[in-house]
């Protein structure tokens, strides 16, 4: 079932900060879709916020659901 959460992402702040999230997310069978202004991330796709979450955190970027 295809999900769809923000995400917090307060250390992401460039491209190669996409790129590094994107390389997390996809995996997961999610697509990122970023504000940079606000530093969120919205997933869809059929990752669960917990998995997407653990996988930030793996990768030096903490997150918490918006």
């Amino acid at each position: 079932m295809s999900q769809n959460f923000t995400l917090s992402v307060p250390d992401m702040s460039c491209g190669h900060c996409r790129a590094s999230i994107d390389s997390v997310v996809t995996p997961l069978g999610a697509k990122a879709d970023y504000d940079m202004a606000q530093r969120r991330v919205t997933v869809t796709g059929e990752a669960t916020p917990q998995a997407v979450i653990a996988a930030l955190d793996r990768i030096g970027f903490p997150a918490e659901p918006v």
